[in-house]
């Protein structure tokens, strides 16, 4: 896991960053605060995240989900860049970290396009299918727990439309994916998924190796 761009120098990441990214005052509040917690590798980049919200802003995206919220950085940044009317479902069980989201959320005057839903997300996802809402989100971010990323990923292509993206955080794995002795549980969940989505018809696909490595999977 990793919270800047593999395979940079840190003076050329330094320069990197230096010419481009634009992070907000209240998302390099958040990001600091996130780097206090036990957990902080779980942060986003923020290189990363400005990407996604281009992504967003590119396809005039207005209906997202956040899968796997954590501190929310990701959840926020998309909705900074969403419409004024913009929703984004987020899914996590986790309801201290999401304290730290919402109170973000709250401040960066975007919590109204934020629907936190406190459950597991595959319980969330197999909800909104069932009420109907299949084929209707034009964006979803995956990056909760590795062992259901094949199951996550299934979700969203019900419920993203055509047309729409689906992108995956974490899979270079810092670098564990293309070292063949390391044969752990989450490295070989990785190791599957990054295989079945090169091979998977219904999308177009492209892995961006920026930050430690997101998928996008745009539905055909």
């Amino acid at each position: 896991m990793a919270n800047q761009t593999l395979g940079l120098a840190p003076n050329l990441y330094q320069y990197f960053q230096t010419v481009s990214v634009r992070e907000s005052e209240i998302l390099k509040q958040l990001r600091q605060e996130t780097a206090k917690h036990p957990m902080a590798m779980m942060q986003i980049a923020p290189e990363q995240g400005q990407f996604m919200a281009l992504l967003v802003q590119l396809m005039g995206a207005k209906k997202t989900l956040d899968i796997g919220v954590f501190t929310g950085y990701s959840a926020l940044v998309v909705a900074l860049a969403l419409p004024p009317d913009g929703q984004i479902i987020a899914c996590d069980v986790d309801e201290e970290t999401t304290k730290i989201a919402q109170h973000y959320w709250e401040k960066a005057g975007v919590a109204n396009k934020i629907d936190l839903r406190i459950a597991p997300a595959l319980e969330t996802l197999d909800k909104l299918i069932g009420e109907g809402q299949s084929n209707t989100f034009d964006f979803a971010f995956i990056d909760a727990d590795k062992s259901n990323y094949d199951n996550y990923y299934e979700k969203a292509l019900w419920l993203v439309r055509e047309g729409g993206l689906i992108a995956v955080d974490n899979v270079l794995w810092g670098g564990k994916v293309a070292e063949s002795e390391i044969q752990d549980n989450r490295t070989q969940k990785i190791r599957a998924f990054n295989e079945k989505l090169h091979q998977d018809p219904r999308i177009n696909l492209s892995l961006v190796p920026i930050a430690d490595g997101l998928t996008l999977a745009l539905k055909k």
